[in-house]
């Protein structure tokens, strides 16, 4: 399928569902052992695809829990649970819904003002300039960094991923299927205002409630539009990064389709840059309308990472962003950004150390012997699971700890048949990484981290997306799905060909240290409805029918260890019936492998966040996008969305109002832990 393909495809009905479906189309050309293969192989094929394991089998991932019968008691099930909560009924409307004995919250929503003189929202009259001093669009990653000792004053750091002009705008209609014919100057610089981040103060009362601090001084809005960063590491300063308007390659303005991210434990933020390429744009076009990079002296890795995308009309008013003025900008896109969020004057910083590809998250953790140590996951089909370890170690002092993110290594994991995970140094001169296969220098590795990890033979993977670690040796990684695997394809960590669903991994790093070059692996979840054989789901029999879900995205460990998983279904949630939520995971002994639902979006809404304080009171989760994704699934209205005629209009439920993402604050009702007895 290409992107003419998708823009005229009539199931595909904005502009989110056609990002999707392009992000469907691999571009990995190293499938010669995938995880799939792996699982297969490590597992046995015949009952992978039967959805079955062995009793030894199912014991490793399940524990001996997989081996008790479904008839189990539910009052005994609820005794072996670690998460106190009556579970909720998934579903799927015009509004969010969380578990009873809890309040959910709208904190922030798009346009709501967050400094001193900004000026109200007036959602008909847009401006960039106003929006440059309001919460920006589609809310993806949340973190909170407290600002005192008891925790009831901080800066929430929010990341704004894309916009959607369909329903953001009057009378715009979907754009990238019109070749943008709506999309003005004007109506550009508010979308480039409305992505990248914000940083709002918000505080806690006497009666638990918590607010925004309109007027707090650390407040600030970062953009595409016009935020300066500069590059560090291996890559600042190559010959590779020097632009037109920075010859020196040490500079750039802004940061794009900022999705997942994380806090360092020196408490500043981390900003992944994911989906960049559908930024970029090209006036060059072959007999099928398609781009023609076939000029481009780096058209090969531009193809590897699917520039240009032309999602955006940017690169019709801003040269930074035409291949065809600046052929070297996109490879400024594509790393991690850090931001000290409480500095507003601070000059956000991009890591060349951390690699170069679609980052879906940044989540940090510390190693046994103090150094810094962050997972993150490629998010394409077919692509590969990332970690990168500091050479120094976290110290108090604050400024030297940014230099951890300059020097170190980043690793490639490969899954192995027998349960290993090895993690393989991505470094100039060792193996194939040498001048003889295009790597010059380390800036090279790093700027083509993708092709350095194809040489390499890291295992192709379904999705990567957050990666969690719980700080002794254990992460989850989180694989979407995949339906562009196909049957020969499949391994022993990705076992499902076309698999619709995704699910879960986890690694238990060699000695509880999460610095270990390698590890053992093995299947937390297979995602989806296990009533259907078919499917191939596997889940902790205690799971109900409300507690499985599809398409894990992001995850959070709470103050207890627990985990807790978000899903992103997309378009395809008419495959469960089920909107997008958060799920409480367990992880340990007879329990592990079951799933409940602890809180669900309206319709067409993505779950983004979550994040815990650290008290473990109070619970900040993200819907992006609301009223957009599968709308024609939604029972009574089966259409697409727009602007005057959206699926919902959530949070404000005003017909002068389209639906609008926001923040949602999550707390129990007359306080204490959440899902705590």
């Amino acid at each position: 399928m290409t992107r003419s393909d998708i823009m005229n495809d009539p199931s595909i009905g904005n502009k989110a569902e056609a990002y999707e479906a392009f992000d469907d189309i691999p571009t990995n050309p190293n499938l010669n052992r995938t995880i799939g293969d792996v699982i297969n192989a490590r597992f046995g094929r015949r009952d992978m695809l039967r959805g079955m394991l062995g009793v030894s089998a199912s014991t490793a991932l399940f524990g001996a829990a997989a081996l008790i019968a479904p008839a189990k008691s539910q009052a005994a099930a609820k005794a072996a649970s670690r998460y106190v909560f009556d579970e909720l009924t998934s579903g799927n409307d015009a509004t969010h819904h969380v578990a009873e004995g809890y309040d959910a919250n709208v904190l922030l929503r798009w346009g709501d003002p967050i400094m001193a003189d900004a000026p109200e929202f007036d959602v008909m009259n847009q401006t960039a300039a106003a929006q440059l001093k309001q919460f920006g669009y589609n809310n993806d990653y949340v973190g909170f960094v407290p600002l005192n000792d008891e925790g009831t004053r901080g800066l929430l750091c929010v990341n704004h991923e894309y916009t959607n002009e369909e329903v953001m705008f009057p009378g715009l209609g979907r754009q990238d299927s019109n070749g943008f014919a709506g999309m003005t100057p004007d109506l550009i610089d508010i979308e480039m205002a409305a992505h990248g981040g914000s940083v709002v103060e918000i505080a806690k009362d006497s009666t638990g409630a918590w607010a925004v601090v309109r007027d707090g001084k650390m407040n600030r809005r970062i953009s595409p539009l016009q935020t300066a960063m500069t590059l560090d590491g291996p890559a600042a300063g190559h010959h590779r990064l020097q632009t037109n308007d920075d010859p020196a390659g040490l500079k750039v303005i802004g940061t794009i389709n900022n999705c997942a991210g994380g806090l360092t434990p020196w408490g500043t933020w981390l900003m992944a840059e994911e989906n960049f390429h559908g930024y970029f744009w090209t006036d060059k076009l072959d007999g099928e309308g398609k781009p023609d990079i076939s000029g481009q002296p780096e058209a090969a890795q531009m193809a590897r990472y699917g520039v240009p995308g032309m999602w955006y009309a940017w690169g019709q008013h801003y040269d930074r962003y035409n291949i065809d003025k600046e052929p070297k900008m996109p490879n400024k896109f594509g790393w991690v950004v850090e931001v000290d969020p409480m500095d507003p004057t601070s000059t956000p910083i991009k890591h060349t150390a951390l690699g170069r590809f679609r980052h879906e998250g940044a989540e940090t953790t510390v190693s046994a012997d103090g150094k810094l140590v962050i997972y993150m996951g490629d998010d394409n089909r077919f692509d590969y699971q990332y970690k990168y370890v500091s050479n120094g170690s976290v110290s108090d002092d604050r400024a030297a700890n940014s230099a951890l993110l300059s020097e170190g290594v980043l690793y490639v994991a490969r899954f192995e048949e027998d349960g290993i995970i090895n993690w393989l140094p991505l470094v100039h001169g060792l193996g194939p990484l040498t001048a003889e296969n295009g790597f010059d220098d380390q800036g090279d590795v790093l700027i083509d981290t993708r092709i350095a990890a194809d040489l390499l033979g890291a295992t192709p993977m379904d999705r990567p997306e957050d990666a969690q670690p719980r700080g002794d040796g254990t992460a989850y990684i989180l694989l979407t799905n995949n339906n562009k695997r196909k049957a020969g394809e499949t391994n022993a960590a990705n076992p499902r060909a076309a698999s619709d669903f995704g699910h879960i991994i986890e690694i238990k790093e060699n000695g509880g240290d999460h610095a270990a070059t390698s590890g053992t692996w093995s299947i937390l979840l297979k995602c989806g409805d296990p009533s259907f054989a078919e499917v191939g789901a596997q889940w902790n029999p205690d799971t109900s029918q409300n507690g499985w879900f599809g398409s894990p995205d992001n995850a959070a460990i709470d103050a207890d260890g627990r985990l807790w998983i978000a899903t992103d279904q997309g378009s395809k949630w008419g495959k469960t019936g089920k909107s997008d939520g958060l799920y409480a995971v367990e992880t340990e002994g007879d329990a592990r492998g079951t799933s409940k639902l602890f809180f669900r979006c309206p319709v067409g809404g993505e779950m983004c966040g979550p994040y815990f304080t650290e008290d473990g009171e109070t619970l900040f989760v993200a819907v992006q996008h609301p009223g957009t994704d599968g709308t024609k699934d939604l029972a009574g209205f089966e259409r697409e969305s727009t602007f005057e005629d959206p699926a919902t209009r959530w949070p404000d439920f005003n017909d002068k109002m389209p639906p609008r993402p926001a923040v949602v604050v999550i707390t129990r009702q007359g306080g204490g832990k959440i899902a705590v007895s």
